[in-house]
């Protein structure tokens, strides 16, 4: 039964939950993103992540436009159900639309926020027009 393993989910008000992307070979926290049902049932359905973007307002398959997909290895969910782990190989090791393999490349330092990984590809060589 489909819908069952989906209803196990806590989804908030707005039918989400947060996502937490992991590097399958080192356990690198990659990005946080969110999905909706049709979002998770999507990623297990094809086997690499589908996120719900709340900004263009549509499902968002990881890597459409950089083709920086994320193949899922494995789905796991939290013990209070409101908090899926993805367990990914990142192509291209690319996550962050900055160019970086992770989305967390700022380490406060005293009292500001550094850039401390290098860009790997510049958003201009990833994205058509220069934007995510």
């Amino acid at each position: 039964m489909i819908g069952s393993w989906l209803d196990a989910v806590r989804w908030d008000a707005a039918g989400l939950v947060p996502v937490i992307a992991q590097d399958h070979a080192t356990g690198r926290v990659l990005m946080v993103a969110w999905m909706n049902r049709e979002a998770l049932a999507a990623t297990v359905q094809e086997g690499r992540a589908v996120y719900w973007s709340r900004s263009r307002q549509r499902l968002w398959r990881k890597g459409e436009e950089s083709g920086h997909v994320q193949t899922v290895r494995d789905i796991r969910l939290d013990c209070d159900s409101d908090a899926v782990l993805l367990s990914v190989e990142q192509a291209g090791g690319i996550a962050c639309h900055t160019g970086r393999n992770s989305c967390f490349f700022q380490q406060l330092q005293g009292d500001q926020w550094v850039a401390v990984d290098p860009v790997i590809k510049s958003e201009s060589e990833i994205y058509r027009g220069g934007g995510k």
